[in-house]
């Protein structure tokens, strides 16, 4: 898939692939996803590293997941995910209570859980395969 190509009307998150945690953050978004807001690239795929480039984004500095709104903004660290909790609504809204806090406060908190990931939560050996029902969500 081409930048040109990526769809404007969804919410593209690029996430760390090899990740536990973080595989296990997509899999709870996509359950909770019942507008159909969101769309998942690995940051370790061809397409994530285009759309980083694109972005101006050095992926070996900054370990988080993005937020890309493609033609609006793109988000990282703590933004990014209260942003995402934004659309996902309902009570996971309440997490924008923390966007009060000042934005290194809770990069603090998110750089934390970051730097810690793998040793908590163990890491893949390759990006995960969606299953055919979940790969419209995935975009390559």
């Amino acid at each position: 898939m081409k930048l040109a190509e990526l769809p404007t009307d969804k919410k593209i998150i690029l996430f760390d692939g090899v990740c536990n945690l973080c595989d296990s953050i997509v899999q709870f978004i996509i359950k909770q996803d019942k507008k159909d807001v969101f769309r998942f690239v690995p940051l370790q795929s061809e397409l994530g590293l285009r759309i980083t480039e694109y972005l101006g984004i050095d992926i070996s500095n900054v370990d988080s997941i993005i937020l890309y709104e493609p033609n609006t903004a793109y988000y990282y660290k703590s933004e990014a995910a209260i942003k995402i909790a934004q659309y996902i609504g309902g009570i996971y809204s309440l997490l924008c209570l923390f966007s009060i806090l000042p934005k290194g406060i809770s990069n603090l908190v998110y750089d934390y859980i970051a730097r810690n990931r793998y040793k908590w939560f163990g890491k893949k050996e390759s990006c995960m395969i969606p299953t055919p029902a979940l790969s419209i969500k995935f975009l390559v």
